[in-house]
C-alpha cells in the first residue's frame, strides 16, 4: 500500500497521537474507543476515519484544527447530534459517511450543520432509524449532492417533497426500508442515473417514466406489475433488476431504450398465448385501472402483444429463471438479436424450439436446466443455429436424446451439461443400437461434459472419438463401468478431470495408468476394498477416496510418482485399521500435501472409532502385539515350556542316577570296579 502511494513517504503507516495511524494525509482512527475527535492530529489531514468508536456528539470545535479535510467517516459510532457550527471550518468537505448511528434523535440540528457544506458530493445516512420526514429535512439544503444513501432506515412513503432540491443527484440508495408507495418522488431528479429501491414492499410500478435513469434495482419487493409510460422518448435505461418479486407477466418496457441486462429471476411470470391444456389466449386483454388523485386512467394491454412495442435489440442478458414459463411466444427471441446470455432454468418448459429463422447468432450461454423438457426442437438445415454458443446447460430434464446434427453448427461450444437426464451416448453396444442417444463425436471444441446421474449402462465403444474433453463427470451412474476403461482411449492426451463418484467401482484391477494427463480424480462413494495400484504412476494433484471400503493405503504411497505430485487428498469415511497406520504417518510428513478432511478421518479398533493422530496407549500396546513377528512370538511362548521340560528331565535324572546305573550294569553283565 505504501509503495503504491508515492515515493515521498519515508515510512508506511506511522503512529500518531491518540493511537491513530497516519499515511501521507490520511488519518485512520478506527476502533480506538474514542469518545471525541482527537485535537492533536496533524493539521494537514485530508481524510479522517473514525469508524467503530463511541462518539456521541460532534461539537462546534471538533474539526476546527482540520481545515483541509475533504473526507470524513464516522460509521458505527453512537452519534446523536452534530452541532450547527461543526462544519464551518471544513467548507471543502466532499464525502461524509454517518452510517449506523442515532441521528434520528436530533435530526433538525444535524440538518443545520449539514447545510453548511456547499461542496458535499457524497452523503451516507444508512442505518439511522430515519423516517421520510426526517430525511427531507436533513437533505433539504444539499443541492451539491451527487450520491445519497438512506438505506436501512424506516422510510415508508416517498412523495415529491422529499428530494426537492437535489438537482445534481446521480445515485440514490433506498434499499432495505419499508417503502410501499412512491408518488412522483423522483420527478425533479433530472440527473439521476442509478436508483436502488431493493428490499422494500412496493406492490407495483406503474407509469415508469424516468428517461434519464441508467440502472434501476427494484429486486426483492412484492411487485406484480411493471408498466412503462407509453411514450416514444428514448430511455437511457441499461440495467433493470426486477428479480425476486411477484411479477405475473413480462414487464411492459420502454419502446425505445438502451437496455442490455434484464433480470426477472424468481417471479410468478408466465406467457398466456397457449396454456398447457392447449387453450389459446392470444386475443385476451387486461385493463389496468390507474387512479392518480382525482383522475382515473384505464390502460388496455393484450397479454400476447404487450412485447411488440418494446425494442429489445440491445438486450444482451435475459434472466427468466425460477418462474412459471410453459412456453415462449412466437418470435419472442427474434426481438433480441444481441442476446448473449439466456437463463430459463427452473421453469415449466416441456419443449424448446430453435430454427434458422431464429438463430440467436450472438448467444454464448443457454441455461434450460431444471425444466420438464422431453424434446429439444431444432430444425437443422444449411444455416447456422446457435453459432456462438459456448455453454449449454440441459441438466435435470426428461430428455432421452438430442436432435441429430445439433452440434454441427455450434462451432464454439465448450461446455455441455446433460446430467440427470435419461440419455445414452452414441455409439451404443450390441442390440441397443436402435435406441435414441446423444452423439458428441467430432465436436472438437467441447472441453467440459457432465453426464452425472444419466443412468448410463456398460460404457463401451468410442463415444468420445474426435473430442478434446478436459473435464468429464460420470458420477452417479451405478452401471456405467463394466470392465476396463478402453472407451476413454480417445481422451488419454487431453482429460485432466474425471469424476467416477458413486459408480459402484469395486475392482482394483481397473487400469488408470493410460490417463497420464489426469490432475484430478474423484473415486468417492464406491466400494474399493484396496488401493488401485495403477494410480501410483499418475501425477494427480487431487484425489478423492471418501466413502469407500479401504482398510489402509500403501505404506510407500508418498514415494511413488502419485505421492510426490499430490497436493490434495480426501480420505474420510473409510474403515481404516488402527494397527496399520504407517501410511498415515507418512502422509503427515509429506511436504505440500493437504488432507482437507483430516479431522473427519477415523480408524477402527474393535468396535471403537478413533482419530489416527491420537490413539490411546492401550490401543497402541494392543496393536504392537497384533503386529509383532509371529515366529518370535511363538519362540517366546515356547521357550518357558522347553526350559521347564529340561529342568524336569535333569531333576529326574539326578534322582534316579544310581538306580539307572545299577540297572545298566545288571543288564550289560560288567563288574563295576570299587
Amino acid at each position: 500500500l505504501a509503495v503504491g502511494w508515492g515515493s515521498g513517504m519515508d515510512a508506511a503507516w506511522a503512529p500518531s497521537p491518540g493511537g491513530c495511524e497516519l499515511v501521507q494525509s490520511i488519518m485512520d482512527c478506527t476502533g480506538r474507543w474514542l469518545s471525541s475527535i482527537p485535537g492533536n492530529l496533524r493539521g494537514d489531514t485530508e481524510e479522517l476515519f473514525l469508524d467503530d468508536n463511541t462518539i456521541q456528539v460532534l461539537d462546534n470545535a471538533s474539526l476546527l484544527l482540520y481545515p483541509q479535510l475533504w473526507h470524513l467517516s464516522l460509521t458505527r459510532n453512537r452519534l446523536e447530534l452534530i452541532e450547527p457550527g461543526a462544519f464551518l471550518s471544513t467548507q471543502g468537505l466532499e464525502v461524509l459517511s454517518l452510517t449506523d448511528n442515532l441521528l434520528f434523535t436530533n435530526y433538525s440540528l444535524t440538518a443545520t450543520a449539514l447545510s453548511a457544506l456547499p461542496a458535499l458530493r457524497m452523503l451516507d445516512l444508512a442505518g439511522n432509524q430515519l423516517r421520510e420526514d426526517m430525511v427531507s429535512v436533513l437533505v433539504s439544503n444539499l443541492s451539491s449532492l451527487e450520491s445519497l444513501s438512506v438505506a436501512r432506515n424506516i422510510i415508508m412513503r416517498l412523495d415529491s417533497s422529499i428530494f426537492t432540491n437535489l438537482t445534481e443527484l446521480l445515485e440514490l440508495n433506498l434499499e432495505k426500508n419499508y417503502i410501499f408507495e412512491i408518488d412522483s418522488a423522483f420527478e425533479g431528479l433530472q440527473r439521476l442515473q442509478r436508483l436502488n429501491i431493493a428490499y422494500n414492499y412496493l406492490p407495483c410500478l406503474v407509469g415508469f417514466g424516468l428517461t434519464q435513469l441508467k440502472v434501476l434495482n427494484v429486486s426483492n419487493n412484492v411487485i406484480e406489475w411493471f408498466l412503462t409510460l407509453e411514450i416514444d422518448d428514448l430511455f437511457e435505461l441499461e440495467v433493470l433488476d426486477l428479480s425476486h418479486n411477484r411479477l405475473l407477466f413480462f414487464p411492459v418496457l420502454p419502446r425505445q431504450s438502451k437496455l442490455h441486462s434484464l433480470l426477472l429471476q424468481d417471479n410468478r411470470m408466465s406467457f398466456y398465448q397457449r396454456l398447457p391444456n392447449g387453450t389459446s389466449l392470444a386475443n385476451v386483454t387486461v385493463q389496468f385501472l390507474i387512479i392518480d388523485g382525482n383522475s382515473t386512467n384505464i390502460t388496455t394491454v393484450r397479454l400476447w402483444d404487450e412485447l411488440c412495442h418494446s425494442n429489445l435489440s440491445s438486450l444482451r442478458l435475459l434472466d427468466m429463471s425460477q418462474n412459471e414459463v410453459w412456453g415462449l411466444p412466437d418470435d419472442f427471441l427474434a426481438q433480441m438479436p444481441s442476446l448473449t446470455h439466456l437463463k430459463l432454468n427452473q421453469n415449466c418448459l416441456e419443449t424448446f424450439h430453435l430454427s434458422e429463422e431464429d438463430p440467436l447468432a450472438m448467444l454464448a450461454e443457454l441455461d434450460l436446466s431444471q425444466n420438464q423438457l422431453v424434446e429439444l426442437g431444432v430444425k437443422v438445415g444449411v444455416g447456422d443455429i446457435l453459432p456462438s454458443l459456448e455453454l449449454f446447460n440441459l441438466s435435470t430434464n426428461r430428455l432421452q436424446a438430442l436432435p441429430p446434427g445439433i452440434f454441427s453448427h455450434t462451432r464454439k461450444i465448450t461446455t455441455l451439461d446433460l446430467s440427470r437426464n435419461r440419455v445414452d451416448l452414441c455409439p451404443q453396444p450390441g442390440e441397443a443400437k436402435s435406441l435414441p442417444c446423444v452423439d458428441i463425436r467430432g465436436v472438437e471444441t467441447l472441453t467440459h461434459l457432465s453426464l452425472a446421474g444419466c443412468g448410463l449402462q456398460g460404457m463401451g465403444g468410442r463415444p468420445f472419438q474426435g473430442t478434446s474433453l478436459i473435464h468429464l463427470d460420470l458420477s452417479d451412474n451405478r452401471r456405467a463401468l463394466s470392465g476396463d476403461l478402453g472407451w476413454l482411449q480417445d481422451l488419454v492426451l487431453t482429460l485432466q478431470v474425471l469424476s467416477l463418484r458413486n459408480t459402484s467401482l469395486s475392482s482394483t484391477a481397473v487400469d488408470f495408468s493410460a490417463l497420464s494427463r489426469l490432475v484430478r480424480l474423484d473415486l468417492s462413494g464406491n466400494s474399493l476394498a484396496a488401493f488401485p495400484t495403477s494410480l501410483g504412476t499418475l501425477r494427480l494433484r487431487s484425489l478423492d477416496l471418501r466413502d469407500n471400503c479401504l482398510p489402509a493405503l500403501p505404506r510407500d504411497v508418498v514415494q511413488v510418482p502419485l505421492g510426490r505430485s499430490l497436493r490434495e487428498l480426501y480420505l474420510s469415511r473409510n474403515p481404516y485399521n488402527c494397527c496399520t497406520l504407517g501410511w498415515w504417518d507418512a502422509l503427515q510428513q509429506a511436504e505440500g500435501l493437504r488432507v482437507p478432511d483430516g479431522r473427519e478421518v477415523t480408524c477402527s479398533h474393535g468396535s471403537r472409532a478413533l482419530s489416527p493422530g491420537a490413539l490411546p496407549e492401550p490401543v497402541l500396546q494392543s496393536c504392537r502385539w497384533q503386529t509383532a513377528d509371529l515366529a518370535l512370538l511363538y519362540l517366546v511362548l515356547a521357550l518357558p515350556t522347553c526350559l521347564t521340560l529340561l529342568v524336569a528331565f535333569v531333576v529326574v535324572f539326578l534322582m534316579l542316577k544310581e538306580k539307572l546305573l545299577k540297572m545298566v550294569k545288571t543288564r550289560c553283565g560288567v563288574s563295576s570296579p570299587y
